[in-house]
């Protein structure tokens, strides 16, 4: 933000997670170490920043953000300078303490929990209170300098500068001034002349050449900000693809799972074990897949006369087995599945023009007859 500019929240931080209810140590193993996606938003006083993080967190609905405000960097005021705190320019890189927000920022992306110091603009020191933040999925950081620095922008994956026009700006501060602060017009239009232009152009608008995405009109700029929340996603959605495709299920991985990829990963493991374990590991995935196919309740009656609602698939199923990749499974398959038929398909290249092209077969039977789920009995 700006010269003396106070945060949105008491301590400049805030922690978009969605709660998380805790499983028992020794269920399953720990998930493995994902990097967070890092965003920097920089902009004039005024521009919109707060605003574009606003929109893009709302957006967010599948992952955890956190939201670190620069503003929460700043130095305390000696007695000295709090005599003179008229004549101090909140807009200068030496009004933040740049160290201690890369030691923050560095913490967060290797997963460790960090505490952001709370600032007071009221008294111009860091309170001993700290707010812990822990690690997210996305974190944004912003200020008006956040930019600035060459080591703060080595820690981002995307850097956003919020153009806004001048003459705009001015005259939110202005009305953000007297209106939430109770200052007087001259006041706000002297301390904009002396610090916040002069720094704005020096330090601020410099910067803005270090931006991958340029918003112009902050906020209000709809399609800037959904372009940008989609490069997000795609970019998380690269470590995890159920973020993008909705019928795509991962299996919680187990000890049990990390032993057997071990056993197969392990170049000392006999051609006898590979094959078993992988078998076992194939059977868990086809398992784990039926789960996910339509079911219909259905009552039955056991044998000692009582009645149990279970359920059973709402159609009969059918495999299709891809030549060269998915014969591997079918045995899993016909092992969960007892009498079920498996088709075939080939996917090849065409000729030299990289088209692909496939064929089915299912042995004599007609991978049209397999599909629509009737399968004629054999001459």
């Amino acid at each position: 933000m700006d010269s003396e500019s106070a945060a949105a929240s008491a301590n400049g931080v805030e922690d978009r997670r969605p709660s998380l209810r805790s499983e028992g140590p020794s269920a399953r193993a720990p998930p493995p170490f994902k990097q967070p996606f890092v965003i920097g938003v920089a902009g004039g006083t005024a521009s919109g920043k707060t605003t574009v993080c606003d929109m893009i967190i709302s957006q967010m609905h599948h992952e955890s953000v956190v939201l670190v405000n620069q503003d929460s960097f700043y130095h305390s005021l000696s007695d000295e300078k709090l005599q003179k705190v008229h004549e101090y320019n909140f807009d200068h890189p030496d009004a933040f303490n740049t160290e201690l927000l890369l030691s923050c920022m560095e913490k967060l992306k290797r997963g460790q929990e960090v505490s952001i110091p709370e600032y007071n603009f009221k008294s111009h020191k860091s309170t001993e209170a700290a707010c812990k933040v822990n690690p997210s999925d996305v974190i944004i950081l912003e200020g008006i300098l956040v930019l600035h620095d060459p080591r703060v922008r080595d820690l981002m994956n995307m850097k956003i500068f919020v153009d806004t026009d001048c003459d705009v700006r001015l005259a939110r501060r202005i009305q953000r001034d007297t209106i939430e602060r109770g200052r007087d017009i001259q006041g706000v239009l002297d301390q904009y002349d002396r610090f916040v232009k002069p720094s704005f152009d020096e330090f601020i608008l410099p910067s803005k050449k270090f931006a991958d995405v340029i918003i112009p009109r902050g906020g209000d700029n709809d399609v800037a900000i959904d372009l940008i929340v989609q490069h997000i996603h795609t970019k998380l959605g690269q470590h995890d693809l159920c973020k993008i495709y909705a019928n795509l299920f991962v299996i919680t991985s187990t000890f049990q799972i990390r032993g057997m990829h071990t056993l197969i990963r392990d170049v000392r493991t006999t051609k006898h074990d590979f094959v078993f374990y992988a078998d076992r590991l194939i059977r868990l995935v086809v398992e784990h897949g039926l789960g996910h196919l339509p079911f219909s309740e259905k009552q039955i009656t056991t044998p000692t006369g009582s009645v149990y609602t279970g359920v059973v698939f709402r159609k009969r199923l059918c495999g299709v087995s891809i030549i060269r990749s998915g014969e591997s499974m079918e045995n899993a398959l016909r092992a969960c599945c007892k009498g079920i038929k498996i088709g075939k398909i080939l996917i090849h290249r065409e000729g030299n023009s990289g088209r692909q092209t496939s064929q089915a077969a299912m042995c004599s039977y007609s991978i049209q007859y397999l599909l629509q789920g009737t399968l004629p009995s054999r001459p």
